[in-house]
């Protein structure tokens, strides 16, 4: 029997490139970019043979287990089911519906059946206590959104392929393929940016891969964007630089914004920066005289204490030079499934936190404060916890308070095919099918992509009998929580099953505004070009007035708080300041199980410029002891030019060598986790977003 060609869309990160699986009906032969996907264009990173590794891994769970004396044993899906929602509903019972809290994973927003029926779990567990990877990555981004356009998925994002001078700060695409901008292939495009004749500038405290690919980069100390972004808007009040819009008109806010920047000079800025005033200046003017200039920044900047005001910041220049809603500038998307229409506009700070009164975002508080909700008693602790597609020990601050805060829940159940640093905590495990089992389509990324697109897959291999999708697990548990009483409610039930993923998402298309159907998906595996980025605004805004609100006495009071960084003296001999990275190879601590990605010299390193290094008296390759207030790691250093001086670069998502943990090949490759030195109190003030970025950290000599 020949083997068959199957067409999907890559869904380990956001690039969404499209793949040709060969395989003979049982047996992955091979993995490679779909030349012919009109997005893609051919293009994969080496993250696409992940999904062969995660699905044949022997280490994937696939039938519910539970710990018995501290032994794992398998049992059946109903008496797992069954157990869960009776220990959930008598929590409930006895302490309140606040006593169970559920964090939800990045990898959700991957997942189609997670994205259009986790809402019916989460409904009824009844509790205000949620948490997810938003709080760790990008808050800043849809509070924003929110706040100006009225809706927190109304993200514009770079018009890469029509810009001709590209200003990006705190990004790394080429590792990343994309964040928050949707952009498979983002070598070439970034490469035909320079061969048109324009210009990519990166602005890092590290010279990323992305940076090694820019016609400049610039080193800037961590944590001082605002200061830079602030300095640039003063210079473009200076010298008249701030452009006349058409959407000026529609926009409250801008009179009397000059004032507010006015003491932040280039000169004021510079030693706080690291950039000198001139080269302030400089990359202000080039900017503003570029035909279609676009200016951009994402993790770097976000996960910092200033993440919301800087991505304000940046927001504010692209609206100031008129790059809104222009080709080549920010603009957004018309997806085929219009998402603002089944999520809600969303909200801020209805509601605070128990302990540190921390406001919560769109009925979710900051993960951040996770650890202290269980740890600390009173009306209101979480004594029971629901994680759906996360590791949050490696990847919230504070990993270590976590891991001692999950050991004293009463109850912990999982939803997830890996028994890793978190999932190890649980009572019981619900492993869900595997990526290559279900159906796919990108709910969320089209809707930042680059360019409007759109492409669905079956699933490539049939599940077995026994297996459950996550969407049947989600709607097997709020059966049992929330059982139908009345002939209504039992059919409401029945139709919720009926729907599927597959049925939502054809109504869907069939009212998005391309009136697309899922057999025309079908009927073309390839996906759909559906065109550049069209300027929309105003009517699209989503707030009534069909104006954008700046809302400036919410954002820009937050400049008190930033000069306050000027006054600071800081000696890179007393402290270092920490920041992440990326690796192509790696995606938060997902990929670590498949041997063809962790395979070559360790990427788990501390990355330290060579004048710290000697002054410490610190070889290559020597082991490092980096200590935060609430902990210490010991890594080996590498010793590159590559990072600032007085920066040290430690990356996200490794630290597999933790008891209880059966990830064999991950163990292998465990490094060590950055979490383990992030601190849950240090926060971007704004909205409660973790701040990552730019901590003081002490280094020694380990032996």
């Amino acid at each position: 029997m020949a083997n068959t060609i199957h067409h999907r869309t890559c869904n380990l990160c956001e690039a969404i490139c499209g793949l040709e699986i060969e395989h003979d009906g049982q047996q992955i032969i091979s993995i490679k970019g779909d030349k012919n996907d009109p997005f893609s264009r051919g293009h994969i990173c080496p993250k696409a043979v992940a999904l062969q590794d995660i699905h044949e891994d022997p280490d994937r769970l696939r039938q519910p287990i539970k710990k018995v004396d501290g032994q794992w044993q398998k049992i059946s899906w109903k008496e797992a089911l069954d157990e869960v929602a009776t220990k959930l509903r008598a929590t409930q019972q006895a302490h309140g519906n606040d006593s169970v809290g559920v964090y939800l994973g990045n990898p959700n927003v991957h997942n189609t059946g997670s994205m259009l029926f986790s809402r019916h779990l989460l409904r009824a567990l009844k509790t205000r206590n949620k948490f997810s990877a938003t709080s760790v990555d990008q808050l800043p981004h849809h509070l924003i959104a929110l706040k100006l356009f009225g809706h927190q998925f109304q993200i514009p994002v770079p018009d890469i392929d029509r810009c001709d001078h590209f200003l990006m700060i705190g990004a790394n695409p080429m590792a990343s393929n994309g964040s928050i901008m949707t952009v498979p292939d983002v070598r070439h495009r970034l490469k035909a940016i320079k061969e048109k004749g324009g210009k990519l500038v990166v602005i890092d405290p590290r010279r990323s891969e992305t940076a090694e690919v820019a016609n400049e980069h610039v080193f800037i100390r961590p944590g001082t964007d605002a200061l830079l972004l602030s300095a640039m808007i003063q210079e473009m009040y200076a010298a008249n630089l701030v452009s006349k819009h058409r959407l000026h008109e529609a926009t409250d806010g801008l009179d009397g914004l000059a004032t507010r920047f006015a003491a932040f000079t280039p000169e004021a800025v510079a030693d706080s920066t690291g950039i000198s005033a001139a080269d302030i200046r400089r990359l202000t003017h080039e900017f503003c005289a570029a035909e279609n200039p676009v200016i951009y920044g994402r993790m770097g900047v976000s996960v910092q204490a200033f993440g919301t005001l800087s991505q304000y910041l940046i927001m504010l220049i692209n609206i100031l030079r008129g790059r809104l809603d222009e080709p080549g500038g920010l603009m957004l998307t018309t997806p085929a499934v219009d998402t603002l229409a089944i999520t809600g506009p969303g909200h801020f700070d209805r509601s605070r936190s128990r302990v540190r009164q921390l406001p919560s975002f769109t009925g979710e508080y900051p993960v951040a404060a996770l650890a202290e909700e269980i740890l600390t008693p009173g009306d209101g602790q979480i004594r029971a916890l629901l994680t759906i597609a996360g590791n949050p020990i490696l990847s919230t601050p504070n990993g270590r308070q976590l891991d001692k805060a999950f050991g004293q829940l009463d109850f912990m159940v999982s939803i997830d095919f890996y028994l890793n640093e978190t999932t190890q905590h649980a009572d019981i495990i619900l492993p869900p099918v595997s990526p290559l089992e279900r159906e796919h389509y990108d709910v969320i990324f089209h809707m930042l992509a680059v360019r409007n697109s759109s492409r669905y897959a079956d699933a490539l291999f049939e599940k077995d009998k026994n297996a459950r999708h996550d969407w049947e697990i989600f709607l097997d548990l709020t059966e049992r929580l929330a059982p139908a009483k009345t002939p209504a409610q039992w059919l409401q039930n029945r139709s919720r099953r009926l729907m599927s993923p597959k049925r939502t998402l054809n109504y869907l298309l069939k009212r998005g505004p391309y009136k697309l159907s899922l057999k025309a998906l079908r009927d073309t595996p390839q996906g759909i070009d559906l065109g550049p980025l069209k300027p929309q605004l105003p009517q699209a805004l989503s707030h009534k007035d069909k104006r954008i609100h700046l809302e400036t006495e919410f954002f820009l009071p937050d400049l008190q708080r930033l000069e306050n960084v000027l006054q600071e003296n800081r000696d890179p001999a007393d402290s270092m300041l920490l920041i992440g990275r990326r690796h192509v190879r790696s995606n938060n601590s997902w990929l670590h199980n498949s041997r063809r990605l962790v395979k070559g010299k360790d990427r788990c390193t501390a990355q330290i410029h060579p004048k710290d290094a000697a002054r410490m008296g610190l070889d290559n390759g020597h082991p490092v002891r980096i200590t935060s207030r609430v902990g210490s790691i010991v890594l080996p250093a590498e010793i590159t030019d590559s990072m600032m001086p007085g920066v040290i670069s430690v990356p996200h998502g490794w630290g597999h060598k933790r008891d209880g943990v059966e990830l064999s090949i991950a163990k292998e490759h465990a490094g060590v986790s950055v979490n383990d030195l992030t601190d849950e109190t240090s926060l971007d003030a704004l909205s409660g977003n973790a701040a990552l970025n730019g901590l003081p950290v002490a280094l020694s000599l380990a032996s």
